[in-house]
């Protein structure tokens, strides 16, 4: 069942977003070699107690830290480790979200670690600018799937592929809600998008093929053919006055 926020909701949601938005600028400026994806969790820990909210992460389904941290061919959901040390020229999805006065917001972005390559660059550019392609859709009495067609073209129009195991979702009290939001699919399906409506659209991308593992620690998806994969997300509500970026940051 899909729930509609009312525009004080949507408020709520967005004070929440302005949080995860700052503290994944903190994180990506701490991105640096010779760093390990264990202290980057912890300083997005420190984060979360200043600003006096809750990890929407911690605790998930048994999940034991407050921030995703997924290089190189790791897709999504790559748990920090004091043994993982950020190389030169590696790239990091970091997704990261909060709960703020019983509202989660939820973003994610991958960043180069030093310098990077032209082809991981040209990776991290087309996801990007799928997602904005997929929230340029995001208008009322346009379908679900003119979202998840808009991600799809481009970033197979820049010959990379797109995950089909992971979606994007709906967002308010729970992290996940419905409707599931993929990144593929042909326009004009499903639901159709009304006002109320907040999203968390993330395409997750993959330089090769797009068939995913997921590893024995039973939580990381990596890329069957190790082909680098990068993951961009924003929380979208659609408003009265269009649809709203909520973790954009100021």
């Amino acid at each position: 069942m899909i729930i509609l926020k009312s525009p004080r909701e949507i408020e709520k949601m967005r004070k929440g977003s302005q949080i995860v938005a700052t503290i994944l600028q903190e994180l990506k400026g701490a991105v640096k070699p010779g760093l390990s994806t264990l202290n980057l969790d912890q300083v997005a820990q420190r984060w979360i107690e200043k600003f006096k909210v809750k990890s929407a992460f911690k605790g998930y389904k048994g999940y034991k830290h407050c921030l995703c941290t997924s290089v190189n061919h790791e897709v999504v959901h790559g748990i920090p480790s004091a043994k993982k040390i950020l190389q030169e020229g590696d790239i990091i999805g970091l997704d990261f979200g909060v709960i703020s006065e019983g509202y989660v917001g939820d973003a994610a972005l991958t960043v180069p670690v030093g310098k990077i390559s032209s082809e991981a660059k040209t990776l991290l550019q087309v996801t990007e600018q799928s997602l904005w392609k997929g929230i340029e859709q995001m208008k009322v009495k346009n379908h679900l799937s003119d979202i998840s067609h808009a991600v799809q073209s481009h970033v197979e129009k820049h010959g990379f592929s797109v995950v089909r195991e992971f979606v994007g979702h709906g967002i308010g009290q729970a992290l996940h809600e419905d409707p599931a939001v993929p990144n593929f699919g042909e326009p004009h399906q499903g639901t159709m998008l009304q006002e109320g409506l907040v999203l968390a659209i993330e395409p997750m991308v993959n330089m090769g093929k797009p068939e995913v593992l997921i590893l024995s620690d039973g939580w990381t998806a990596v890329s069957v053919d190790k082909s680098l994969s990068a993951h961009f997300e924003h929380t979208v509500a659609l408003t009265a006055d269009g649809a709203q970026v909520l973790t954009l940051p100021h």
